[in-house]
C-alpha cells in the first residue's frame, strides 16, 4: 500500500546500476518508489536502505519478460504516476555473421518485449493518475550502429520505436512519453554481463576514458526529465560523457 497523495514511481531493473541510482534519486524527490527486478535480495536491501533514510520504497520481485507476472504486479498497485523502463542489457559483441541467435532473442525479450509488457500493463493506471509519465531508457545504440553491436543495436532501435509510436498514439491523454538515451556509462555490471563475466574485456571498454558517465549521472537526467512541469515533454534526451563524440569516436588518454 502507498500513502494517500504520494506519487508512485515504478522502476524496472532496480537491483543495480542505473535502475538502483534512479530509484534513489526519485525517492529523494518524494516518490514512493516501487523497486522491481529479478534479484529479490538486491531490491529488498535497497528498499531497506531508502526506508531507513526516511523515504518510501517497496521491493517487488519481477521478471519483465513474464507477462502474467507483470499483470499481477500491475493489478496490485494502488496507483502509478511514473514508469521507468530501465530493465535491459547487452549480450555478446559478435559480428552479425557469427552472433548467437539466442543472445539476440534474449536481448529482444528483455529490452523490447519487457518494455512493452510493463508499459501496456501500467498505462491504464498512468492515465488514471491524470499526470502520468512513461520513461523509456534506450541508448545511443538506438540512434546509430557500431561493429559487434548488431543485436543490442537492433533491440535498442526497436525499443525507441515503442516510445516514438506510443507518443503518437496517446497524444491528448494526460501521459508523457520520455526517452533517455545514454552513451558510455560505466556501471558495475553492464559490460561485465555483456562479456559473460570477462572482467578484462569489460575493462577495455572504458580504458583510457577519464570520465565516462556514471549511473548517478543518468539517474539525475531521468529525475530532471520526470520532474518538469506537466506540460513539458522531453521527447528525447541524449546524454554522453564529454569524451565521447559518437558511438565510435571516443577520446582516450592511452
Amino acid at each position: 500500500m502507498t500513502a494517500a497523495g504520494t506519487p508512485v514511481a515504478v522502476v524496472t531493473g532496480a537491483s543495480s546500476g542505473i535502475g538502483a541510482a534512479t530509484a534513489r534519486r526519485l525517492a529523494a524527490a518524494g516518490f514512493h518508489v516501487m523497486l522491481t527486478a529479478r534479484r529479490a535480495d538486491r531490491i529488498q536491501a535497497l528498499a531497506d536502505e531508502l526506508t531507513e533514510a526516511g523515504h518510501r520504497a517497496t521491493a517487488r520481485t519481477l521478471d519483465v519478460t513474464d507477462r502474467s507476472a507483470v499483470d499481477v504486479f500491475a493489478a496490485g498497485l494502488d496507483r502509478c504516476d511514473v514508469l521507468v523502463n530501465n530493465a535491459g542489457g547487452a549480450l555478446g559483441a559478435d559480428p552479425v555473421a557469427t552472433a548467437d541467435p539466442a543472445d539476440w532473442r534474449r536481448m529482444f525479450e528483455v529490452n523490447v518485449i519487457g518494455t512493452l509488457h510493463t508499459t501496456q500493463a501500467l498505462l491504464p493506471a498512468l492515465t488514471a493518475s491524470g499526470d502520468g509519465t512513461v520513461v523509456v531508457l534506450t541508448s545511443t545504440a538506438g540512434l546509430a550502429t557500431y561493429e559487434g553491436g548488431g543485436g543490442y543495436v537492433a533491440a535498442k532501435h526497436a525499443e525507441r520505436v515503442i516510445a516514438e509510436t506510443l507518443r503518437l498514439e496517446i497524444v491528448g491523454t494526460p501521459v508523457r512519453v520520455i526517452e533517455i538515451a545514454p552513451g558510455m556509462v560505466k556501471t558495475e555490471e553492464f559490460a561485465t554481463t555483456r562479456f559473460r563475466g570477462d572482467t578484462e574485456k569489460a575493462a577495455k571498454v572504458y580504458a583510457g576514458v577519464a570520465e565516462p558517465l556514471t549511473a548517478g549521472d543518468v539517474a539525475d537526467t531521468i529525475a530532471w526529465a520526470v520532474t518538469r512541469p506537466s506540460h513539458v515533454n522531453i521527447d528525447l534526451l541524449v546524454v554522453r560523457p564529454r569524451a565521447q563524440a559518437s558511438n565510435q569516436k571516443v577520446h582516450r588518454t592511452h
